[in-house]
């Protein structure tokens, strides 16, 4: 296996996975469709994970022309993205994620039964931070036919995994229980702060030094 295209697998892998946070979205996907037929649940699953990829995958080839349009540079965006993570890794380490996200998703179920593309696709799938990742990990792979396909399979695991955990949301709650969730989310949200104050270095770098 292509060593540039493992590397790009890997760290696309591992930052999306955190960033998205499937066993975080576990309860908030099962509380949106509590209460409907099953047949209600997975096509609201399906339906979701495929729209969120559709718009990462669209970030991801389009993202950085569109900023660069903007006038806004990569370095900007690693900045800017690492604080935006940071704040949101901070919020899953202390709990508030979690709330703030069943708190919206409960307001929201009450006006929708249609939750696939909103909420569900976007924000809280493909939300701020994901885009950010997928644009950043591209953009680094740039010149590297083999480092993109690494992002983008990168992204196709996380998104599977998100899928299988929308499909199994109900059980897996009744399984792993508020305490072992709890504890998940929170060591997701330690490697987010880190990966989001990594980011912010190298933006800084990248802007001193460029």
């Amino acid at each position: 296996m292509d060593a540039i295209f493992l590397e790009a697998f890997v760290a696309s892998f591992v930052a999306l996975f955190v960033v998205v946070d499937p066993p975080g979205l576990a309860p908030v996907f099962a509380s949106l469709v509590d209460g409907t037929p099953n047949t209600h649940k997975r096509a609201m699953a399906i339906r979701g994970s495929v729209v969120a990829t559709a718009i990462l995958v669209f970030f991801a080839f389009v993202g950085e022309p569109f900023l660069s349009a903007l006038g806004i540079s990569l370095n900007a965006l690693r900045v800017a993205g690492g604080i935006l993570l940071f704040v949101i890794g901070f919020e899953m380490v202390f709990e508030k994620r979690s709330e703030r996200k069943q708190d919206s998703a409960e307001e929201i179920h009450e006006f929708f039964d249609d939750v696939s593309v909103f909420p569900v696709a976007i924000p809280l799938t493909a939300g701020p931070g994901a885009i950010a990742t997928i644009i950043l990990h591209m953009s680094d792979h740039s010149e590297s036919a083999a480092g993109q396909l690494g992002v983008m399979a990168g992204l196709g695991v996380t998104m599977l995994l998100t899928l299988i955990t929308f499909l199994a949301a109900g059980p897996m709650m009744k399984v792993l229980g508020p305490t072992v969730n709890t504890v998940l989310t929170r060591v997701l949200g330690v490697i987010v702060c880190a990966l989001s104050t990594q980011f912010v270095l190298d933006g800084v770098k990248g802007g001193l030094l460029g």
